[in-house]
C-alpha cells in the first residue's frame, strides 16, 4: 500500500459539462487501483454531480460505483441548496455535516490528506504539512 493519502474533492456540477467531474473520477479509480489511499468528497455544485450519477442509467453510474468505498459523501448543506438531497440520500451516500452542517475540508487536511479540487479553470494540489506544522502550501 502507498503512503500517499489523497482527497478528490469535486466541486463540478455535471450540468456544466461532465468532463471535469469525470476526469476527478477517473484520477481517484486511477489512485485507488494504485494502492492509495483516496478519498473522494462532493462539495458544492459538485452535489449535483453525485445525484445525478448515483442513477444507474447515468453512464458514469459504473464509474461512481467503483468508488462508493473511497466516497464519503457529499455537502449536507450544498445538497439542500441544490435540491439533491433526496437523490444522494435514497441512493445510500452519507450527507457530511461535520463543519456545522457543511462538510469538513480541513477535517481530512489535518490529517495529511493532500487534496486535489477541481474548478472551472485548472487542476489545483493543496498539500497539507500535517499535524504541529499547519502549512497549507499551494501547487498549482
Amino acid at each position: 500500500m502507498s503512503q500517499l493519502k489523497v482527497a478528490v474533492v469535486i466541486y463540478e456540477s455535471i450540468k456544466t459539462g461532465d468532463a471535469r467531474a469525470y476526469r476527478g473520477l477517473k484520477t481517484a479509480l486511477e489512485l485507488k487501483e494504485a494502492g492509495d489511499d483516496v478519498t473522494v468528497l462532493f462539495d458544492g455544485s459538485g452535489v449535483e454531480t453525485l445525484a445525478a450519477v448515483s442513477d444507474p442509467t447515468n453512464p458514469m453510474h459504473a464509474l461512481v460505483e467503483a468508488l462508493r468505498e473511497n466516497t464519503i459523501g457529499a455537502c449536507s448543506y450544498c445538497a439542500n441548496a441544490h435540491k439533491s438531497t433526496d437523490a444522494i440520500a435514497g441512493a445510500g451516500w452519507t450527507l457530511l455535516t461535520d463543519n456545522a452542517g457543511e462538510a469538513s475540508i480541513r477535517a481530512r487536511s489535518s490529517r495529511g490528506v493532500r487534496s486535489s479540487t477541481s474548478d472551472r479553470s485548472r487542476w489545483t494540489t493543496y498539500t497539507v504539512a500535517g499535524p504541529g506544522n499547519g502549512a497549507l502550501r499551494h501547487q498549482p
